[in-house]
C-alpha cells in the first residue's frame, strides 16, 4: 500500500480487525492521502484498527490531527483504534497531550489482545 513517496505501508485484515504497518513520515505532505485511505478502510471494515507506527520516523501536527480524526471516526462507527508507537512517535503524542485520548500499545500482540471479541 503506497500512500505517498514519504509514507508507505501494508494492510492485513482478519474477520475482526485490520492491521496497518506504516513506515516513513506522517506529516502535512502525507496526511491527506493517509486520511483518505484510512477512511475508506474504516468504511470497508472491520472496524477495529491497529496502526503499527513503530517504523514511522516522524509525525507532525498534521499527522496527529489525522490520528485524532481517525480515532473519532472509528469510535463513532463502533470500532476501536490502537496505535503501536516507537519512542519518537510516543514523544510526539505526549507533547500533544494525546496519550490519554489515543490508545497507545507497546506491541502488536498487546494491541491484538485489546481487540474486543466478536
Amino acid at each position: 500500500m503506497n500512500l505517498t513517496v514519504s509514507l508507505r505501508g501494508t494492510r492485513e485484515a482478519t474477520a475482526t480487525y485490520q492491521v496497518f504497518r506504516l513506515t516513513g513520515l506522517l506529516d502535512a505532505f502525507s496526511e491527506p492521502v493517509f486520511r483518505k485511505v484510512m477512511n475508506k478502510c474504516v468504511d470497508d471494515g472491520p472496524l477495529h484498527l491497529i496502526l503499527d507506527l513503530s517504523a514511522v520516523d516522524f509525525v507532525d501536527s498534521s499527522g496527529l490531527g489525522a490520528l485524532v480524526q481517525l480515532h473519532k471516526k472509528v469510535v463513532s462507527a463502533g470500532g476501536t483504534l490502537q496505535i503501536i508507537a516507537n519512542t519518537r512517535v510516543l514523544q510526539t503524542v505526549r507533547m500533544g497531550r494525546l496519550d490519554q485520548f489515543l490508545s497507545v500499545r507497546n506491541s502488536l500482540e498487546e494491541a491484538i489482545e485489546q481487540v474486543p471479541a466478536g
